[in-house]
């Protein structure tokens, strides 16, 4: 199998497949022939994570987790955080891209979890709206 490749694991209940597909088409645009595999997964109620794997057989790196990281990432940061943790910031992304913004922040950085399509509770870990 080709290395590295990243797989971003979502919820459909929540209806996140074109959020996912959209972050599929971001990563490729950037990543080019350096990312080997790019896959979409069909996750359990709630989830959405972006996993990373270097080498095969080597454990997952965590790249993006929607209920640790509270929401969902812009597509700048995700680059810029698969390019430091797949890639070990050795790949060029682009200037606009790999430049740290002046506001830059995590909360300016995030997706509002206001427009998510699933309603959490208290703890942000099930998803209310797919639970069966």
């Amino acid at each position: 199998m080709p290395f590295p490749k990243v797989s971003i694991v979502f919820c459909t209940k929540c209806k996140w497949n074109l959020r996912s597909a959209w972050y599929v088409q971001e990563l490729l645009q950037t990543f080019g022939s350096e990312l080997k595999e790019i896959s979409l997964i069909p996750g359990e109620p709630g989830e959405f994570k972006v996993l990373g794997y270097q080498t095969e057989g080597s454990q997952p790196i965590v790249i993006w987790d929607r209920v640790v990281d509270d929401g969902f990432p812009d597509s700048k940061y995700l680059k810029q955080r698969v390019k430091a943790l797949i890639f070990n910031d050795e790949v060029a992304i682009g200037a606009h891209i790999d430049r740290k913004s002046k506001s830059s922040s995590a909360k300016e950085t995030l997706v509002s979890e206001k427009i998510n399509q699933c309603s959490t509770d208290d703890q942000n870990t099930s998803c209310k709206d797919c639970e069966t």
